[in-house]
């Protein structure tokens, strides 16, 4: 019974635990140290003035004395603590003066079941067909998304995933958004096609080789461009893609460039001139399709079309890491033959066109109205303002897209966080930080908590409503 009393409710969020002395709760977030609830995470502030590598500064001691902080420090919302339960002000409500102008931030740790990640994956592998379920320990977390150009698309996390399936799903949903978002690697499984490695701005790994090159474009896009570099080194050159494959003699680029007719003949869907869809079905292979040998997409050549004995044929994928080069036989069967050294400057330009192959993590998640309320008592007037750009909503600093419509739903690149930016609570949900930074003026008029106003010095000397550390990092858009 006396360990129990000992204990400590923490409200900081809905599960509401109760904490042992020395203990933390179930997110690790905050703990019972000598009879308070501490925040673990120090504040994070940012400047851009400050040197690489930051420094750890006491934040809700009264008798600080340490140097001043930085004239353009910013306080985020990276350990700041939440509004909830939600009828309290947000942590923070700092006042600044901007260039003259009298402005607020308001900082928060915002809880979203409300929130997932895209994910963008350089590569013109197939990894699965769309709508097709994502796998993390094998629980699903989401879903493969519509292809981009010279790239794949996967949705993951959501509200139905998080809350809506069984526990399982929902911790190990939440798990591995907050691994990607804090710029961890993560393993996933696509039903009927690839294991991937996602881990933001790294290679993907895909069924265990890394991703090293991003397509220059289509196979028509790759003809229009580097046609003319072709021109009098190879009687005919096919570039092989998953979607559109470019044959280059009948090719709108080789008929300007006076390219003669081969006589070749295409496996495939013809579309317009010198462009074919479905050569073959998507895979690991030349172009992101299924093939090890490209001579599967080719009929018989046609000698009333110009086919002869002797004439030459370049074969490439859209990134240049697959080549081969043939000679017609008498019988006009494609013969391999090593690859001319004029040639292999063409096939290295494509190469080199060709960007390093990364993964992009994009947070995306909706501000609703209990959050809101932690700003102004009248929580329709901030997405108002946020919606017109009156009101700049930052995620841990972090420039966010804020989409047109109805609420505050936004996403953020999440290399653009400092480390460590993203928590949980196991409800579950994600936590992530926001900031809104608007006029004092134009706060006060949409009925924002003027009574929890502080400036930059008294926020040092009160801290916030649970005692923590603040850390001063470079501001992650300083240049060296």
């Amino acid at each position: 019974m006396t360990a129990q009393a000992e204990k400590i409710r923490c409200d900081a969020c809905p599960v509401m635990c109760y904490i042992a002395p020395g203990q933390t709760g179930a997110c690790d977030r905050y703990a019972n140290v000598d009879g308070r609830i501490l925040r673990t995470d120090p504040v994070v502030l940012l400047s851009r003035t400050v040197e690489a590598g930051g420094r750890i500064v006491p934040f809700a001691v009264r008798e600080w004395e340490g140097e001043p902080f930085p004239a353009d420090t910013f306080i985020t919302g990276i350990g700041s603590g939440t509004t909830y339960p939600d009828y309290k002000p947000a942590p923070f409500i700092v006042s600044s003066t901007v260039e003259g102008a009298d402005m607020v931030t308001v900082v928060t740790e915002a809880i979203f079941s409300y929130c997932g990640v895209k994910v963008k994956i350089d590569t013109d592998r197939h990894l699965g067909v769309e709508g097709a379920i994502i796998r993390a320990e094998g629980e699903p977390v989401g879903h493969v998304s519509t292809a981009e150009y010279g790239s794949q698309m996967l949705s993951l996390g959501g509200v139905h995933h998080l809350t809506g399936g069984s526990k399982a799903e929902g911790r190990v949903t939440c798990a591995a958004l907050l691994a990607l978002c804090n710029g961890a690697a993560v393993d996933l499984t696509i039903d009927g096609g690839s294991d991937v490695t996602v881990q933001a701005g790294k290679p993907p790994i895909v069924d265990g080789r890394a991703e090293r090159r991003m397509r220059v474009g289509c196979g028509s896009a790759t003809i229009g461009m580097f046609a003319s570099q072709w021109v009098g080194l190879v009687d005919e050159v096919v570039v092989v893609d998953d979607h559109i494959t470019g044959v280059v003699s009948e090719h709108q680029a080789g008929k300007v460039l006076g390219w003669q007719p081969t006589g070749i003949r295409i496996k495939g869907h013809r579309s317009t001139p010198g462009r074919y869809f479905r050569v073959s079905e998507p895979g690991l292979g030349w172009g992101g399709t299924r093939l090890t040998d490209p001579l599967e997409i080719l009929g018989p050549w046609e000698a009333r079309r110009g086919a002869r004995p002797g004439l030459t044929l370049l074969m490439v994928s859209t990134t240049g890491e697959e080549f081969a080069y043939y000679v017609l036989d008498e019988a006009l069967i494609p013969q391999e033959q090593p690859l001319p050294e004029a040639l292999r400057a063409t096939v290295g330009l494509i190469d080199e066109n060709c960007e390093p192959s990364l993964c992009t993590v994009l947070f995306m998640g909706g501000a609703g109205g209990s959050l809101r309320a932690g700003v102004t008592q009248n929580p329709v007037r901030l997405t108002r303002s946020v919606q017109s750009g009156q009101t700049r909503l930052t995620s841990g600093g972090a420039e966010c897209y804020i989409w047109p419509g109805g609420g505050i739903t936004f996403m953020v690149d999440v290399t653009r966080l400092p480390a460590g930016a993203f928590g949980y609570v196991p409800t579950p949900a994600l936590v992530a930080p926001l900031e809104f930074t608007l006029p004092r003026d134009a706060y006060l008029a949409m009925g924002g908590h003027e009574g929890a106003i502080r400036d930059l010095d008294q926020t040092r000397a009160q801290g916030g409503e649970y005692q923590m550390q603040a850390q001063v990092l470079p501001h992650p858009r300083a240049t060296p």
